[in-house]
Protein backbone atom coordinates (compact mmCIF):
# COMPACT_ATOMS: atom_id res chain seq x y z
CA UNK A 1 0.00 0.00 0.00
CA UNK A 2 1.75 2.93 -1.28
CA UNK A 3 0.44 5.77 1.44
CA UNK A 4 0.97 3.02 3.94
CA UNK A 5 3.08 5.84 6.57
CA UNK A 6 3.39 3.12 9.85
CA UNK A 7 3.35 -0.39 9.58
CA UNK A 8 4.17 -2.51 12.40
CA UNK A 9 3.59 -6.38 12.39
CA UNK A 10 3.87 -8.90 15.02
CA UNK A 11 5.37 -6.88 17.44
CA UNK A 12 6.47 -7.60 21.21
CA UNK A 13 7.97 -5.67 23.78
CA UNK A 14 9.85 -6.96 26.99
CA UNK A 15 10.89 -5.41 30.12
CA UNK A 16 12.30 -6.76 32.70
CA UNK A 17 11.54 -5.85 36.46
CA UNK A 18 14.25 -6.83 39.10
CA UNK A 19 11.75 -9.62 41.06
CA UNK A 20 12.23 -9.02 45.10
CA UNK A 21 12.49 -6.70 47.59
CA UNK A 22 15.29 -4.30 46.97
CA UNK A 23 15.89 -1.34 49.27
CA UNK A 24 18.62 0.76 47.09
CA UNK A 25 21.31 1.52 44.28
CA UNK A 26 23.76 -0.55 46.70
CA UNK A 27 21.96 -3.57 47.29
CA UNK A 28 21.28 -3.34 43.38
CA UNK A 29 25.10 -3.36 42.54
CA UNK A 30 25.83 -6.07 44.98
CA UNK A 31 23.35 -8.06 43.91
CA UNK A 32 24.01 -8.08 40.48
CA UNK A 33 27.71 -8.55 41.08
CA UNK A 34 27.54 -11.70 43.18
CA UNK A 35 24.61 -12.49 40.07
CA UNK A 36 21.81 -12.97 42.81
CA UNK A 37 19.80 -10.58 40.80
CA UNK A 38 16.86 -12.52 39.43
CA UNK A 39 14.56 -10.93 36.52
CA UNK A 40 11.12 -11.20 35.71
CA UNK A 41 9.98 -10.60 31.79
CA UNK A 42 7.30 -8.60 31.37
CA UNK A 43 5.43 -8.29 27.90
CA UNK A 44 4.37 -4.63 27.77
CA UNK A 45 3.64 -5.27 24.31
CA UNK A 46 2.20 -8.51 22.76
CA UNK A 47 1.90 -9.84 18.95
CA UNK A 48 0.34 -6.04 17.96
CA UNK A 49 -0.39 -5.21 14.11
CA UNK A 50 -1.32 -1.96 13.53
CA UNK A 51 -1.43 -0.08 9.96
CA UNK A 52 -1.70 3.23 9.69
CA UNK A 53 -2.38 5.21 6.52
CA UNK A 54 -0.93 9.02 5.57
CA UNK A 55 -3.32 11.33 6.75
CA UNK A 56 -5.08 9.44 8.93
CA UNK A 57 -5.92 10.32 12.58
CA UNK A 58 -6.01 7.08 15.37
CA UNK A 59 -6.88 7.82 18.77
CA UNK A 60 -5.70 5.37 21.48
CA UNK A 61 -7.87 4.14 24.31
CA UNK A 62 -7.45 1.90 27.29
CA UNK A 63 -6.92 2.76 31.31
CA UNK A 64 -3.69 3.35 32.69
CA UNK A 65 -0.64 0.33 32.00
CA UNK A 66 -2.44 -0.81 29.42
CA UNK A 67 0.41 -0.01 26.91
CA UNK A 68 -0.42 2.66 25.22
CA UNK A 69 2.56 4.85 25.65
CA UNK A 70 5.04 2.28 25.22
CA UNK A 71 3.18 1.83 21.58
CA UNK A 72 3.81 5.38 21.20
CA UNK A 73 7.50 5.18 22.27
CA UNK A 74 7.82 2.25 19.88
CA UNK A 75 6.80 4.08 17.06
CA UNK A 76 8.99 6.94 17.62
CA UNK A 77 12.17 5.19 17.83
CA UNK A 78 12.29 5.52 21.84
CA UNK A 79 12.30 1.95 22.29
CA UNK A 80 12.90 -1.48 20.22
CA UNK A 81 10.58 -4.26 19.70
CA UNK A 82 11.92 -7.79 21.20
CA UNK A 83 10.56 -9.15 18.22
CA UNK A 84 8.45 -8.33 15.38
CA UNK A 85 8.71 -5.43 12.87
CA UNK A 86 8.27 -1.93 13.23
CA UNK A 87 8.52 0.64 9.93
CA UNK A 88 7.63 4.39 9.93
CA UNK A 89 8.08 6.81 6.64
CA UNK A 90 8.61 10.54 7.44
CA UNK A 91 9.13 13.26 10.31
CA UNK A 92 7.63 12.56 14.00
CA UNK A 93 7.33 15.35 16.57
CA UNK A 94 6.34 13.09 19.15
CA UNK A 95 4.62 14.75 22.83
CA UNK A 96 4.69 11.76 24.26
CA UNK A 97 5.96 12.91 28.04
CA UNK A 98 5.43 15.84 29.62
CA UNK A 99 8.43 17.79 30.06
CA UNK A 100 10.72 15.64 27.72
CA UNK A 101 13.20 17.35 26.03
CA UNK A 102 13.12 20.13 28.28
CA UNK A 103 15.84 20.79 30.97
CA UNK A 104 14.37 22.03 34.16
CA UNK A 105 17.64 24.52 35.23
CA UNK A 106 17.71 26.48 31.28
CA UNK A 107 14.94 29.04 30.85
CA UNK A 108 12.10 29.00 28.43
CA UNK A 109 14.28 31.01 26.10
CA UNK A 110 16.86 28.24 26.07
CA UNK A 111 14.40 25.26 25.91
CA UNK A 112 13.29 26.32 23.00
CA UNK A 113 16.14 26.52 21.02
CA UNK A 114 17.34 22.74 23.01
CA UNK A 115 13.87 21.26 22.00
CA UNK A 116 14.27 22.61 18.68
CA UNK A 117 17.47 20.75 18.52
CA UNK A 118 16.30 17.43 19.47
CA UNK A 119 13.67 17.46 17.00
CA UNK A 120 16.11 17.91 14.34
CA UNK A 121 15.86 21.66 13.39
CA UNK A 122 18.66 24.19 13.12
CA UNK A 123 19.66 27.13 15.17
CA UNK A 124 19.03 29.73 12.28
CA UNK A 125 15.31 28.11 11.94
CA UNK A 126 14.62 28.14 15.92
CA UNK A 127 15.64 31.86 15.13
CA UNK A 128 13.26 32.49 12.65
CA UNK A 129 10.27 30.98 14.31
CA UNK A 130 10.99 31.91 17.81
CA UNK A 131 8.58 34.69 18.02
CA UNK A 132 5.95 32.22 16.37
CA UNK A 133 6.50 29.62 19.18
CA UNK A 134 6.28 31.74 21.81
CA UNK A 135 3.21 33.76 20.52
CA UNK A 136 1.21 30.40 20.67
CA UNK A 137 2.52 29.16 23.91
CA UNK A 138 1.79 33.00 25.17
CA UNK A 139 4.73 32.67 27.33
CA UNK A 140 6.47 36.26 26.58
CA UNK A 141 6.22 37.14 30.13
CA UNK A 142 7.72 33.90 31.03
CA UNK A 143 11.09 33.72 28.38
CA UNK A 144 13.44 34.43 31.08
CA UNK A 145 12.36 32.07 34.02
CA UNK A 146 13.76 28.33 34.61
CA UNK A 147 11.42 25.89 33.37
CA UNK A 148 11.82 24.40 36.88
CA UNK A 149 9.38 27.46 37.51
CA UNK A 150 7.08 26.41 35.26
CA UNK A 151 3.35 24.52 35.64
CA UNK A 152 2.69 21.40 34.04
CA UNK A 153 0.13 23.76 31.97
CA UNK A 154 2.80 25.67 30.77
CA UNK A 155 5.12 23.56 29.98
CA UNK A 156 2.60 21.22 27.88
CA UNK A 157 1.92 24.95 26.12
CA UNK A 158 5.90 25.10 25.52
CA UNK A 159 6.03 21.45 24.00
CA UNK A 160 3.24 21.66 21.64
CA UNK A 161 4.20 24.99 20.16
CA UNK A 162 7.52 23.48 19.34
CA UNK A 163 6.48 19.98 18.22
CA UNK A 164 3.97 21.76 15.88
CA UNK A 165 5.91 24.50 14.97
CA UNK A 166 6.46 22.86 11.24
CA UNK A 167 4.13 20.72 9.64
CA UNK A 168 5.35 17.15 10.80
CA UNK A 169 4.38 13.65 8.68
CA UNK A 170 3.45 12.08 12.00
CA UNK A 171 2.18 13.72 15.05
CA UNK A 172 2.06 12.01 18.57
CA UNK A 173 0.21 13.48 21.30
CA UNK A 174 -0.18 11.82 24.60
CA UNK A 175 -2.29 13.16 27.45
CA UNK A 176 -0.49 16.58 26.66
CA UNK A 177 -3.96 18.27 26.69
CA UNK A 178 -5.12 16.90 29.71
CA UNK A 179 -2.90 19.77 31.68
CA UNK A 180 -3.59 22.69 30.03
CA UNK A 181 -6.80 24.96 30.62
CA UNK A 182 -9.87 24.81 28.52
CA UNK A 183 -8.76 27.86 25.91
CA UNK A 184 -5.87 26.37 25.31
CA UNK A 185 -7.23 22.78 24.57
CA UNK A 186 -9.28 24.67 22.15
CA UNK A 187 -6.08 25.78 20.59
CA UNK A 188 -4.21 22.71 20.36
CA UNK A 189 -7.56 21.38 19.31
CA UNK A 190 -7.72 23.54 16.31
CA UNK A 191 -3.86 23.31 15.25
CA UNK A 192 -4.45 19.91 15.38
CA UNK A 193 -7.12 20.20 12.96
CA UNK A 194 -5.23 21.98 10.49
CA UNK A 195 -2.34 19.87 10.76
CA UNK A 196 -4.71 16.83 9.70
CA UNK A 197 -6.65 19.27 6.87
CA UNK A 198 -2.78 19.78 5.33
CA UNK A 199 -1.82 15.67 5.12
CA UNK A 200 -0.49 15.05 8.65
CA UNK A 201 -0.83 11.80 10.70
CA UNK A 202 -2.03 11.83 14.23
CA UNK A 203 -1.95 9.39 16.67
CA UNK A 204 -3.43 10.59 20.12
CA UNK A 205 -4.03 9.54 23.48
CA UNK A 206 -6.56 10.41 25.62
CA UNK A 207 -8.74 9.52 28.70
CA UNK A 208 -11.76 11.68 27.42
CA UNK A 209 -13.20 9.57 25.29
CA UNK A 210 -14.96 12.58 23.41
CA UNK A 211 -11.73 14.43 22.53
CA UNK A 212 -10.98 11.17 20.87
CA UNK A 213 -14.29 11.28 18.67
CA UNK A 214 -13.57 14.89 18.19
CA UNK A 215 -10.13 14.72 16.58
CA UNK A 216 -9.76 10.98 15.28
CA UNK A 217 -11.92 9.05 12.79
CA UNK A 218 -10.21 5.71 13.73
CA UNK A 219 -9.17 3.74 16.96
CA UNK A 220 -7.09 1.17 18.16
CA UNK A 221 -8.08 0.05 22.26
CA UNK A 222 -5.53 -1.75 23.79
CA UNK A 223 -6.07 -3.80 26.85
CA UNK A 224 -2.72 -5.25 29.15
CA UNK A 225 -0.91 -5.49 25.95
CA UNK A 226 -3.10 -7.02 23.66
CA UNK A 227 -5.41 -5.13 20.68
CA UNK A 228 -8.88 -5.96 22.24
CA UNK A 229 -10.87 -3.71 19.48
CA UNK A 230 -9.65 -1.30 16.08
CA UNK A 231 -11.47 0.56 13.35
CA UNK A 232 -13.85 3.17 13.46
CA UNK A 233 -13.87 5.65 16.46
CA UNK A 234 -17.46 5.00 17.61
CA UNK A 235 -17.60 1.20 16.64
CA UNK A 236 -14.32 0.98 19.03
CA UNK A 237 -15.22 3.53 21.54
CA UNK A 238 -18.43 1.45 22.19
CA UNK A 239 -17.00 -1.70 22.59
CA UNK A 240 -14.36 -0.23 24.91
CA UNK A 241 -16.80 1.38 27.00
CA UNK A 242 -19.21 -1.67 27.22
CA UNK A 243 -16.10 -3.46 28.64
CA UNK A 244 -17.04 -1.58 31.96
CA UNK A 245 -20.86 -2.62 32.03
CA UNK A 246 -20.07 -6.34 32.59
Amino acid sequence: MSDLIIDIRNVSVRFNKASGNISGLKEYVIKMLKGELMFQEFLALKNIDFQVCKGESWGLIGTNGSGKSTLLKLISGIIKPYKGSVVVHGSISPLIELGAGFDPELTARENIFLNGALLGHSKSFMNLHFDKIVEFAELQEFLDVPIKNFSSGMAARLGFSIATVTKPDILIVDEVLAVGDFAFQQKCKARMEELLNGGTTLLFVSHSIEQVKELCQNAIWIDKGVIKAKGNVDDVSDIYMQSFNG
